[in-house]
């Protein structure tokens, strides 16, 4: 468990370290045809916020928690593959975050400052995860706590991201 914690604390603190020490480019790469790059980063971790919760009731089906029936065979699979695609749809928005506005540490700036913190953060949690699904040395209680903590965290990163832009946008803004 120290080993993956170590792993993803790492994970977290290059990210952060990356943000701050970098100049931000203050522009787009790309917008995957929205009509701005925040437009995007809003809809993808919409996205992957609804991906997020999908993971959370096929993990509670999976577990038995939910339903009263066995798990179907191919709840596994679609399980894993709903957890890839979250974080495949996450990384333009973390790549634009981090590359072109980096990271605030102005707590003045809180919901900026704390969005950089859930950002840097669900990324090395996510890397925690991977490693107690991976390991058969992990306690029993691991998988779940680390993976509602990854997801604390979507939800955290989605309210001082996406909900303030739809608020203050307008909904939908695409």
């Amino acid at each position: 468990m120290l080993v993956a914690v170590g792993g993803g604390a790492a994970v977290a603190i290059l990210l952060g370290v990356y943000g701050r020490e970098h100049d931000p480019a203050g522009q787009a790469l790309f917008t995957l045809g929205f009509s701005g790059t925040i437009n995007m980063k809003a809809w993808l971790a919409s996205v992957a916020l609804a991906l997020g919760v999908g993971q959370v009731v096929l993990a509670l089906r999976l577990y038995g928690k939910i339903g009263s029936s066995p798990p179907p065979v191919w709840l596994g699979p679609v399980h894993r593959l709903a957890g890839t695609l979250a974080l495949l749809v996450s990384l333009p928005v973390a790549y634009h975050c981090l590359w072109s506005l980096g990271f605030e540490t102005d707590a003045g700036q809180a919901r900026r400052y704390f969005h950089s913190l859930f950002g840097c953060a669900f990324y090395g949690a996510f890397v925690v995860k991977v490693m107690c699904v991976r390991s058969r040395r992990m306690p029993g209680w691991a998988l779940p706590v680390v993976g509602g903590f990854v997801f604390a965290l979507i939800i955290g990163l989605w309210l001082t991201s996406s909900l303030w832009f739809f608020q203050n946008s307008g909904f939908p803004s695409f």
